[in-house]
């Protein structure tokens, strides 16, 4: 069990200890599970990492994040720039389908939008912007219709649970149509995004919704 003190030391460490944010200045707060962020970065690469380190420390059931993107002078682009290479980065990025994703920036955020037959690809082309110079955040606004049809069995994606790394004993998973649902408790942040993950690998999914709780021992 952790208390406060030990699980904002915890994600600080966790912070400090990714290449991206060693100089970083990232505020850390935690209160009953809830980590809270703070702070000032100049790229959307560095805010994301920050968030993603918080979220794999032990203990965090919750996650608040503020930290803003400024981009330094030097490194400012107009919108025009910035969608000229987010175009350029899906085409070049094998993962993503060549005029499937449409792109829009407004003030150097960046909204993706359109259809794609798997998760994976939804992804990808988040990963595929995230990097890029400019660019101040990311809303990936992207839609799975998937084009297999056959009937999704509910046991597909618990037999997929059961074979991974995370413990899936109090997991219930329920089918409808072309979305599964995702509820009970889980220990930790990571198990409930890998969870969401497993069933988005399931052909025939449209949609995910991932209610499962996280239930940390904590002590405060």
């Amino acid at each position: 069990m952790k208390t406060n003190v030990e699980l904002q030391r915890d994600v600080q460490e966790a912070i400090q200890w990714e290449p991206l944010l060693h100089a970083a200045e990232i505020g850390v707060t935690a209160k009953d599970g809830v980590v809270s962020l703070t702070g000032v970065v100049d790229s959307y690469a560095k805010k994301k990492e920050a968030e993603d380190a918080a979220k794999r420390v032990s203990g965090v059931r919750a996650l608040v994040e503020n930290i803003e993107v400024k981009i330094p002078s030097a490194w400012s682009k107009t919108d025009a720039q910035v969608a000229n290479e987010v175009l350029e980065a899906l085409k070049a990025d094998w993962s993503v389908p060549n005029d499937k994703v449409s792109v829009k920036v407004e003030d150097g955020w960046v909204t993706l939008e359109g259809e794609l037959p798997w998760n994976f690809e939804k992804e990808a082309a988040s990963n595929a912007v995230k990097y890029l110079t400019g660019v101040k955040g990311v809303i990936n606004n992207i839609k799975i219709k998937s084009e297999v049809h056959d009937k999704i069995e509910q046991k597909t994606i618990k037999n997929a649970l059961r074979r991974s790394a995370i413990d899936d004993s109090e997991i219930e998973v329920s089918v409808s149509g072309t979305t599964a649902t995702l509820t009970g408790v889980v220990n930790s942040w990571y198990a409930k995004e890998e969870a969401s993950r497993i069933a988005w690998k399931t052909p025939g999914i449209w949609h995910v919704k991932n209610e499962l709780a996280v239930d940390y021992e904590y002590a405060y």
